[in-house]
């Protein structure tokens, strides 16, 4: 493996570590005194653990950095983003090690407790570490810069009020009255501005969704979101709100955005709903609030080149309702951005990249691809195999195989805004070649779609059985495996660059057959007939009396 691949393998396990908030945020004591031994075993771990990413000079240009968003932090700044003291300032030992233990949720930052993860570090190491870290930037060595010794660290409030629809509905007229939703969106979607920005270092800046708490870089607790209005986030547009919101306000202000957080559901079958009447291919059908959601998440396409490992779309919601003779399904997923505009004349060329023995099958993050607004569409798919697997035996998740075709069902959002068909229904025999269309008089898959402050809402509706060998067919009583694909095209996705899942399950309530009710009422009367008949035979036997026998 070359340096290039091994570091950004490196990058990529980490973004699949669980756990992190699990790992061990308080050191025992306080930080060991940075002797020269400490420090130089702190640099032979960096050189080992960090300099990947973080690059040898500790200037965030290490062989994986290139191919991380957001890119790993340049120490040689002094800039820290996570920290509890005021905005501007250095951060404290406890917040280097905080971050170091826990790594950041959503980036390539892993958790490095060794109590987390297998090949994590002690807490002695993570000391030694930090201690080199430190000497990257000369700001470190001013005293006067120290924020313990100057007294410019922060802490939470003293009373805090405990959670409560008051203090939520107090903190949603902050995040009105500051505005918040000029970047974050009305309902926390990330979806406020309307174009990109870029941080201190000249990279873009893709407004955080606060509704998913998996990808709050800074943790997703009450205290640790209150930490961020008071602290600022530095070197982004992330600012202090010391100075303009009161303590009380922006702890109202972190509770609000607590309430906004999706609670992920855990199962991975998904029961259709099944109805008497039609099948809805409304999105805003009353009907659709009866069908039980499934979340869906996904990751990068990391399986063929080109890897995508900095997807947009992480978590989709997938309902299903059924009548008799139609299925549909109900698509709803995050996405600031309604992007219905695509220019093939932009889209990657994959070629080379697949070629056996290159440098690195990855797609970088910036400059490789465009990522840009009015590029290429949204789009969403849906996979299932053409034969229904017998026992465990599926066809591989991303595209089947040579000898397992899978069925797609692929939403286009141009084709949407064009007023077209917007899904096309294609197969697949292996990531290989590009999924085969299937004809036009041979689709039977239609779809209606809106877009809402940051979300993508989806129907594609479908008859139950087709007369078509490439078509999936739904039978009732069977587990249908299904899978998805993704693409945000203002993310620069389109073709293999994409987010996938693995396979989940659809599910059609056969309902009870009339024979179980024949035979239940076929077992009572035999079961009543022969209590009967014994307690006939027991009145006509005659009775021995007790003297007889003596």
């Amino acid at each position: 493996m070359t340096l290039g691949n091994l570091g950004t393998a490196v990058a990529l396990v980490a973004l699949l570590v669980p756990g992190m908030a699990e790992a061990k945020t308080t050191p025992d004591g306080t930080m060991p005194e940075a002797s020269e031994e400490f420090v130089e075993t702190g640099r032979q771990t960096y050189i080992k653990r960090c300099s990947f990413c973080h690059g040898l000079l500790g200037d965030g240009n290490g062989p994986a950095a290139d191919y991380l968003d957001p890119r790993p932090r340049d120490f040689t700044l002094g800039t820290y983003k996570f920290r509890t003291t005021n905005s501007g300032e250095l951060p404290t030992d406890n917040d280097m090690f905080r971050t170091v233990s826990r790594g950041l949720p959503g980036t390539a930052m892993q958790a490095f407790d060794n109590d987390t993860i297998k090949n994590g570090l002690s807490e002695e190491e993570r000391w030694q570490v930090i201690s080199y870290i430190k000497t990257f930037a000369i700001e470190f060595d001013d005293p006067e810069l120290d924020p313990v010794k100057t007294g410019k660290t922060l802490s939470l409030p003293a009373n805090r009020a405990p959670y409560s629809p008051e203090l939520v509905a107090k903190g949603k007229e902050v995040f009105e009255k500051a505005k918040c939703w000029s970047c974050h969106g009305k309902t926390g979607r990330g979806d406020g501005n309307k174009e990109f920005r870029k941080d201190d270092w000249g990279f873009p800046i893709r407004i955080r969704n606060v509704t998913h708490p998996w990808k709050i870089k800074g943790g997703g607790e009450a205290e640790e979101i209150f930490m961020r209005f008071t602290s600022g986030i530095n070197g982004t547009p992330m600012p202090s709100f010391v100075k303009t919101l009161s303590e009380d306000d922006r702890w109202a202000l972190a509770n609000f955005i607590k309430s906004l957080q999706h609670d992920l559901t855990k199962h991975q079958v998904l029961a259709a709903l099944t109805v008497e009447g039609a099948v809805p291919d409304d999105p805003a059908d009353e009907a659709w609030k009866n069908a039980a959601p499934m979340d869906v998440r996904l990751t990068g396409q990391v399986i063929a080149p080109p890897r995508w490992q900095n997807p947009s779309i992480e978590m989709a919601t997938v309902q299903a309702i059924v009548n008799d003779k139609e299925i549909a399904f109900k698509m709803t997923w995050d996405d600031p951005f309604k992007d219905i505009k695509h220019d093939p004349a932009k889209e990657m060329n994959a070629t080379e990249i697949q070629k056996v023995g290159l440098y690195s099958s990855y797609v970088a993050a910036n400059d490789m691809i465009a990522r840009d607004l009015e590029t290429f569409r949204d789009s969403i798919a849906l996979q299932f195999p053409v034969k229904t697997p017998s026992g465990t035996k599926k066809p591989h998740f991303f595209r089947g195989e040579s000898s397992s075709q899978v069925n797609l069902w692929i939403w286009n959002a141009d084709l949407a805004e064009q007023g077209e068909e917007a899904t096309v229904e294609a197969n697949a025999r292996g990531w290989r070649q590009a999924p085969k269309p299937q004809k036009d008089d041979q689709r039977q898959v239609i779809s209606k779609a809106a877009w809402d402050q940051g979300q993508w809402t989806v129907i594609m509706k479908r008859p139950l059985v087709t007369d078509d060998k490439n078509d999936v067919q739904f039978e009732a009583g069977k587990f249908i495996p299904v899978a998805m694909n993704a693409w945000d095209g203002s993310n620069g996705e389109h073709g293999l660059v994409m987010s996938l899942s693995s396979w989940h399950y659809v599910f059609i309530d056969a309902g009870i057959p009339a024979s179980v009710y024949i035979f239940t009422a076929l077992g009572f009367i035999l079961t009543g007939g022969l209590l009967v008949w014994f307690a006939r035979k027991a009145e006509s036997t005659p009775q021995t009396d007790a003297s007889e026998q003596t």
